[in-house]
């Protein structure tokens, strides 16, 4: 039996641990930094950063109490967004953190310098020596206790109040002006570099599962640890700035230090030095546990090499994991300057805030079951956008090497996932699984709408000179059963083009051999169907944009006509069915006659995603038509899911209960889908299939399944095309084929 962490964190140790996690470089260290960035603009870039967190709090927040289990960012993401962003999460919470303890530790070094004067190259030394003890200490699992921790925030914080209190009275005004000298830019740009100061508030999350009563506990805790860092960032910032001079401050890595000995001397600033030790090493030590965490996680979760996951039999802590994490942290502070550090920190937890507010969304969306939080973060989703587009602002203010630090990481964590991850993972995130389920749901509406209200109107069927007669009739026997089930009546249609230099009035004038047998054989075929049709004829110098114009004079909604396989898309009528789905705003029916005896059997087959919903009444028409019966047809790749399964079994069985027909239902595994798919109608009477506008990078990549039909089954195949189908952009394909 699984052994239970006990729940002995209460309201007052949720806060110190939140707090604790920020109290260290925001305050200590960055001030200066970001003076030099916007000057004293720099005391509201704290007070903005500190709101723009508050979403990605209240999600993380919510997402605590309803998995109260020991987690963190990484965990809540994968099991919302799937393992693919799990891993861009994880790598860039790994690294965000890696880089925060780096800059801590370099500020930390600058503040012992304080008590002992050395070289300037010293400061990284001391960095570095400190980084190898730390890394150490959590090899051999040493680590402060809850008690300590607690006791460092208190005297932090009181130190904190204490030097807000005594400075409030020595600024000086004329410091704050200019209050913007480089404008919004520069505040923004300020405010994400502060933004990392904030990154601890979500810590708790870490340790859920031993927090009493976390309903209230957690929410509570985040919220107020914000709040008291907002006020404390703020106002502690406000005295520094107003009691340095300007030029030293935008240079120091020891701006509280420098701020204390400007109104309190020597003394003031060895006290201020002190405390910043303490924080600054607490905050280090925190930085370096809780970023070896990330590797190990994800090696649990099969995303990283297993090294990363074993335990070391004595000192039972991820020494491979903490060897790793401490290569990369050495190699930070010896070779990346201390403002790129910061700003490459801060630019990766304002990424890792956006997949947490995207989490929150996936696990509102997905319905799960389990998901019952006790607290529900407020103004859902508007809060959570803003938190989104709010972070996306300030990567986009924050330089150049920030923002390509932020999309290389992105970046990285696709190709490690694709590379090593994918083939090892097979479970879904919620996401994924809301958006297939919506995507179902929306069909089967359009689907639904569709079957009931018919769309009326008529169907124009247009052929041209020298169709053949047998060829007519099977587009007539297509289109009787959708007039008797839309509404509407038949207008078969002969185009005929004449050159240029020949007027159409005189051309309409000439009666032809060809055009009395056309008008005999259209009497004949009209006098076998038992729906109203009108034949007409008509010339024109240019037949594709004729069959646009006579489809608006005639007032029909739907196109059908033949589908001439030699050429790679297809024709009708000597034109690319391409230009038919780009310019005619109806429905569209192609079909490739290959005869048409006895219909007892019709494929209904899907080009990846959801059924056209115009594809389904065909089908459904048809076969209610000739007492014929239908079998959907779905081909899946054999890594498919046990999630995607159920969800398309499920759309099936809904799509099921709309026809009129008796159905059955297909799902074929295979790694080749289109010819599992072209093998399974091989042995239909008429095989349906929906069909888009080709584009070349989409057929490259996935193929064209519906020419590929037309041109290989030994049956009649109907390409069909829902004039809302048009609208349908690539990204809509490939998302589609994604959740699908």
């Amino acid at each position: 039996m699984p052994k239970e962490l006990e729940r002995d964190l209460g309201l007052y140790a949720t806060i110190t641990i939140s707090i604790g996690a920020m109290i260290g470089s925001g305050i200590f260290v960055l001030p200066g930094k970001a003076t030099g960035i916007a000057g004293p603009g720099a005391i509201l870039a704290y007070l903005l950063a500190g709101v723009l967190v508050l979403p990605a709090a209240l999600s993380k927040a919510e997402m605590a109490t309803a998995m109260p289990e020991a987690g963190g960012t990484y965990l809540y993401i994968d099991r919302a967004m799937g393992p693919l962003p799990g891993t861009i999460a994880g790598i860039g919470a790994w690294f965000s953190l890696v880089f925060k303890s780096a800059f801590a530790l370099v500020g930390l070094g600058a503040y012992l310098l304080i008590f002992v004067e050395l070289g300037a190259g010293a400061r990284t030394v001391v960095a570095l020596g400190l980084a190898l003890a730390l890394l150490v200490v959590n090899v051999v699992g040493v680590k402060q206790s809850g008690s300590l921790q607690a006791a460092i925030v208190t005297l932090v914080l009181l130190s904190l109040f204490g030097f807000i209190a005594g400075g409030l009275v020595e600024v000086n005004r004329q410091l704050y002006e200019p209050f913007f000298p480089t404008g919004a830019g520069g505040l923004l740009e300020a405010t994400g570099f502060v933004f990392v100061s904030y990154a601890g508030v979500t810590k708790i999350a870490s340790v859920a599962e031993e927090v009493e009563n976390p309903g209230r506990n957690i929410p509570f805790g985040m919220i107020a640890s914000i709040l008291v860092m907002m006020f404390a960032y703020t106002f502690v910032v406000f005295v520094v700035v107003g009691v340095s001079p300007r030029g030293d401050l935008a240079d120091t890595l020891t701006p509280m230090a420098l701020a204390a000995n400007s109104f309190v001397g020597r003394g003031g600033e060895i006290a201020l030095a002190v405390v910043a030790v303490l924080a600054l090493t607490s905050m280090a030590n925190a930085g370096i546990l809780s970023s070896t965490r990330f590797p190990l996680a994800m090696s649990r979760d099969d995303l990283a090499p297993p090294a990363l996951g074993r335990i070391h039999d004595r000192f039972k802590t991820p020494t491979y994991s903490i060897g790793f994490t401490g290569v990369i942290l050495l190699v930070l502070i010896a070779g990346v300057p201390v403002l790129q550090l910061a700003k490459l920190a801060s630019a990766f937890q304002i990424l890792v805030f956006a997949f947490v507010n995207a989490a929150l969304v996936a696990f509102r969306e997905s319905d799960l079951g389990w998901y019952d939080p006790e607290f529900v973060a407020p103004g859902y989703p508007w809060v959570q956008l803003a938190g989104v587009l709010g972070g996306a602002v300030l990567l986009t203010q924050m330089g150049p090497i920030a923002l390509a630090g932020a999309a290389g990481m992105v970046a990285f964590g696709v190709f490690w996932y694709r590379i090593y991850g994918r083939e090892r993972t097979a479970r879904e995130g919620a996401a994924l699984d809301a958006i297939r389920r919506r995507t179902g749901d929306y069909s089967v509406a359009l689907t639904e709408e569709q079957l009931a209200t018919g769309g009326g109107g008529g169907v124009v069927v247009a052929v041209g000179p020298d169709t053949p007669v047998e060829h007519e009739k099977t587009l007539l026997r297509v289109a009787e059963p959708i007039v008797r089930r839309r509404g509407g009546r038949i207008h078969l249609a002969r185009f005929e083009a004449v050159p240029e230099q020949v007027t159409l009035s005189s051309a309409a004038e000439v009666r032809t051999e060809a055009d009395e047998a056309f008008e005999g054989q259209a009497r004949e075929v009209a006098a076998e169907l038992d729906v109203p049709i009108a034949v007409e004829e008509v010339v024109a110098h240019d037949v594709d944009h004729a069959v646009v114009n006579h489809l608006e004079t005639c007032g029909a909604n739907l196109l059908l006509g033949g589908f001439e396989a030699e050429r790679y898309h297809g024709e009708m009528l000597g034109r690319d069915v391409d230009w038919y789905m780009n310019h005619v705003d109806c429905d569209l029916v192609f079909v490739r006659d290959r005869g048409w005896d006895e219909v007892d059997d019709i494929a209904v087959i899907a080009d990846e995603g959801p059924y056209d919903p115009l594809e389904i009444l065909v089908a459904d028409a048809i076969a209610f038509e000739y007492d014929a019966g239908l079998r959907f047809l779905y081909a899946v790749d054999p890594t498919a899911s046990d999630e995607a399964i159920a969800a398309i079994e499920s759309y099936h069985e809904r799509v099921r209960r709309l026809c009129h027909v008796p159905t059955e239902r297909e799902i074929l595994t295979s790694s080749d889908r289109a010819e599992a798919l072209a093998t399974a109608a091989a042995g239909a009477d008429l095989a349906v299939v929906g069909t888009s506008a080709h584009h070349i990078v989409y057929d490259v990549v996935f193929g064209a399944l519906p020419d590929r039909l037309a041109r290989s089954l030994g049956s009649t195949v109907l390409l069909v095309h829902s004039a809302s189908r048009r609208r349908h952009t690539f990204v809509r394909y490939l998302l589609d084929r994604f959740v699908f």
